[in-house]
């Protein structure tokens, strides 16, 4: 079976949880960062869960998830209505967003599109 990009020695991206707290700190922690929010009772979240982790796998990108139940502040800062919504940041500033879950291909398109885009 595929090894972890980190077992190959790549440096690829990663997924990891986050809070309020943790938000600024972390969309300017490197260049590139998907911040999802999602919470449990989702579906559509849990669907798409697999697809960010396999994107983290394949790009160098953070994905940031965030639990809208357990932490509400930054949702609400950024006026997000419904779930999934993935927020593209690069270098701290938000440059995209989506709302839904989305097929891998459909995903890593949207993606490749905004980091390829040079008029940041």
């Amino acid at each position: 079976m595929g090894q972890s990009a980190q077992a190959n020695g790549e440096d690829m991206g990663e997924v990891r949880d986050i809070g309020d707290s943790e938000f600024n700190a972390t969309i300017n922690e490197t260049e590139w960062v998907i911040v999802d929010f999602w919470a449990p009772w989702c579906s559509p979240c849990k669907a798409i869960a697999p697809v960010l982790k396999a994107v983290a796998d394949e790009r160098d990108i953070l994905v940031a998830k965030v639990d809208t139940d357990a932490h509400q502040a930054t949702a609400g800062q950024l006026g997000v209505r419904s779930i999934p919504a993935l927020f593209m940041y690069r270098n701290g500033t938000m440059v995209s967003n989506k709302t839904g879950a989305m097929p891998k291909p459909k995903l890593l398109a949207w993606i490749d599109e905004v980091m390829s885009a040079d008029d940041f």
